[in-house]
């Protein structure tokens, strides 16, 4: 709770600094407003979820799925273009737009999660739950990919291998999901061209600086600036429309600008001490779905916050991986509480015990 509350706190004066530009003169942007009303929201939904118990999870778990799903396939119906993709969705009368792939990637590993608890012994040697679990996550991800997402659909594969991982699946049974992995990139890369693009541009951004290596550069630009202790809280350059995204996927380089290499460790070790916090209540569950449970909403909170920092960094691809709790962006607000209230909800039935 104490790691949550500071990223959250972190968060909303990152986009607070950030969206600067957006504010037009006012004293705050309205993307600050936005993300403080998500918060509160969020927090209600922590709540709620904490008190759920672990067989009303389990009865929900296939209807949040069918659901995230279903949601899915209305974004190409009548999702809201933007960049060239359809990734949200807009609650008609309340002006809220929604991502169908943040939500699809919590309720996917609870339905995992519920799957093959229980299954121990046949999942360590067989390849069936893995394949029905493998399953679960091939539809929301081939949606995800078709709209087109392909960098959250890989997260959302790769974040359920590593439950299945996690819940003792042999490792040659990761051989069939690994070469479909390789099959959709190679997929990707044949019908979207800038997937290859942005992978040479990823290799020598110096090379291609005005074009595909752009982002990249100005976030090499973003951290160099910002030295040990960086130039100062709201006084980072990049985020002045050098940057693209400063607030959400790269959100993290204006903090590396403006608080420096010690604003990124207290980052990084805020997530860390997350990351022990839920493996610590994962061990401690009261039976195997309530430890896979706890284990997926960790790995749902530590791994994309790990890819975005890479991102960033430089050490992976660009694509649109949000920081949670510190990126601008309600939907992946909401879903980084729900996982934390998930995770809470465990802890606390564990401490009954």
């Amino acid at each position: 709770m104490l790691s949550t509350a500071l990223l959250a706190t972190l968060g909303l004066v990152m986009v607070y600094s950030a969206t600067a530009p957006f504010a037009l003169g006012k004293l705050i942007s309205p993307h600050f407003v936005r993300q403080l009303t998500g918060l509160a929201i969020g927090l209600v939904l922590a709540a709620i979820a904490s008190r759920l118990s672990a067989e009303q999870w389990r009865r929900l778990a296939i209807p949040l799925w069918v659901a995230a799903c279903v949601l899915l396939l209305l974004v190409p119906l009548f999702g809201d273009k933007v960049n060239g993709s359809r990734r949200w969705l807009t609650v008609p009368g309340l002006g809220f737009q929604f991502q169908p792939s943040e939500f699809a990637r919590w309720a996917t590993l609870i339905a995992v999660a519920s799957l093959v608890a229980g299954r121990e012994q046949v999942v360590r040697s067989g390849m069936r739950p893995a394949l029905l679990a493998l399953a679960l996550a091939s539809l929301p991800a081939a949606l995800i990919f078709i709209e087109p997402d392909t960098g959250n659909a890989v997260v959302l594969l790769g974040l359920v291998s590593v439950l299945l991982f996690i819940a003792g699946a042999p490792l040659h049974l990761f051989l069939l999901p690994a070469g479909a992995l390789v099959a959709a990139l190679g997929l990707a890369i044949t019908v979207r061209p800038y997937v290859l693009d942005r992978v040479l541009g990823f290799l020598d951004p110096w090379a291609r600086a005005s074009d595909e290596g752009f982002q990249l550069v100005q976030s090499f630009v973003a951290f160099a600036r910002g030295g040990l202790l960086g130039v100062g809280l709201g006084d980072g350059r990049q985020k002045l429309y050098y940057l693209p995204e400063a607030h959400t996927d790269f959100v993290l380089s204006v903090l590396a600008e403006e608080l420096g290499l010690v604003g990124v460790a207290f980052v990084i070790g805020a997530f860390a001490a997350l990351l022990v916090a839920g493996c610590r209540i994962a061990l401690r569950a009261r039976d195997r779905f309530e430890f896979l449970l706890a284990a997926g909403m960790t790995t749902l909170l530590t791994v994309p916050a790990a890819l975005n920092a890479a991102v960033v960094m430089g050490m992976v691809p660009p694509k649109g991986i949000a920081m949670p709790f510190l990126s601008y962006g309600r939907t992946s607000l909401l879903v980084s509480c729900l996982a934390v209230g998930t995770l809470i909800g465990v802890a606390r039935r564990t401490d009954r015990t």
